[in-house]
């Protein structure tokens, strides 16, 4: 047998091949339903391997659109919120300033920055100020650029523009600025 001779066997194979699988299905219905019989098959998979993560996805999913929140819970939860929000804010100087966004805003465009914050001197903190974890070699300090207080990455792991300060670009910033400083949107009152 010679090249083209080989050449040519090889492509009536193919074409044999696909008449073959092409004979199998009739139509596009046909393809559909084997389709479907392929993503089907793929599903029972997944239940058998994941039924247990399977049931508590949906059974949350169903519990959460079945529900209406009451009001009487709406208000239990906000007196929850906001006793705990009080209790996380205690210490922050920047809560207790009464400045509203719109006089922040003012202040941002007309160029009157404020001071940053003193930052606390790192031999001072052995520990993340927010989860107390102690820093080592693996866990390093960070100062936020909104109080000056020192935390691990995870509690300072947001960035954002500090206009108050002078910051157009985004800057390290720690979990509680970030919530209640940074974007006051998390408030209740209008200036944290």
């Amino acid at each position: 047998l010679g090249f083209e001779e080989i050449q040519l066997a090889l492509q009536a194979a193919k074409i044999a091949t696909r008449e073959k699988i092409r004979s199998r299905f009739h139509g596009s219905n046909d393809l559909i339903h084997r389709l479907f019989v392929c993503i089907s098959g793929v599903a029972d998979q997944l239940q058998t391997n994941y039924a247990s993560d399977l049931r508590s996805i949906l059974k949350t999913l169903f519990e959460v659109m079945a529900t209406k929140p009451e009001t009487e819970d709406k208000e239990k939860q906000k007196k929850v919120n906001h006793g705990l929000r009080n209790a996380a804010l205690e210490d922050c100087a920047l809560c207790q300033e009464s400045i509203s966004s719109s006089e922040l805003a003012a202040k941002a465009r007309d160029g009157d920055f404020e001071d940053p914050p003193d930052w606390v001197p790192d031999e001072v903190c052995s520990y993340c100020t927010a989860c107390k974890a102690p820093f080592t070699v693996i866990r390093r300090k960070h100062h936020c650029r909104s109080c000056g207080k020192i935390f691990c990455s995870r509690c300072s792991s947001h960035s954002a523009p500090l206009p108050r300060y002078g910051q157009m670009k985004p800057v390290r910033v720690c979990t509680h600025c970030y919530m209640f400083h940074v974007t006051p949107f998390y408030s209740d009152r209008a200036g944290i």
